[in-house]
């Protein structure tokens, strides 16, 4: 499998606001549609397609939080591609590009405390919980070097 991140640009964002989450976890993640106004109108969002070969199976959104000042994911694979793999493997990618942009950093994720399925696939990529909550939310740190 071909892992790949894309910019999202007037190519695919039509196809990234088609992507979903189950009933279930739609309350653990914003609508695509959200993220992509957000990075329209806050600069220093950096909206992404992640694909598996040339296929889009999810989304995933970086940049520094105005508020917290830190590098920040938001993150989301598409209901019918979840437990693939994908998930994994797109984050291991974007650690790359991260380092890259930014260099060594300490890099922010939170999760709604019940998503458990969230809380496994960034323990096992490294986030490790700071025990702080910011907006409801548990907050994850990755040290990138």
């Amino acid at each position: 499998m071909g892992m790949t991140l894309r910019a999202i640009d007037a190519d695919n964002w039509h196809a990234c606001v088609k992507l979903t989450v189950s009933e279930e976890q739609k309350q653990n993640v914003a609508e695509n549609a959200v993220s992509l106004a957000q990075a329209a109108y806050e600069k220093q969002w950096y909206p992404h397609g992640i694909y598996a070969d040339d296929m889009l199976v999810g989304f995933l959104m970086f940049g520094t939080d105005q508020e917290t000042k830190r590098v920040e994911l938001c993150f989301m694979i598409d209901k019918q591609y979840q437990g693939k793999g994908y998930g994994t493997a797109a984050l291991v990618t974007l650690f790359d590009l991260i380092k890259i942009r930014y260099g060594p950093i300490s890099f922010y994720t939170s999760i709604v405390p019940d998503n458990l399925t969230a809380k496994k696939i960034y323990e096992n990529a490294g986030f490790r919980m700071t025990g702080e909550i910011l907006w409801e939310e548990l907050v994850m740190v990755k040290q990138l070097v």
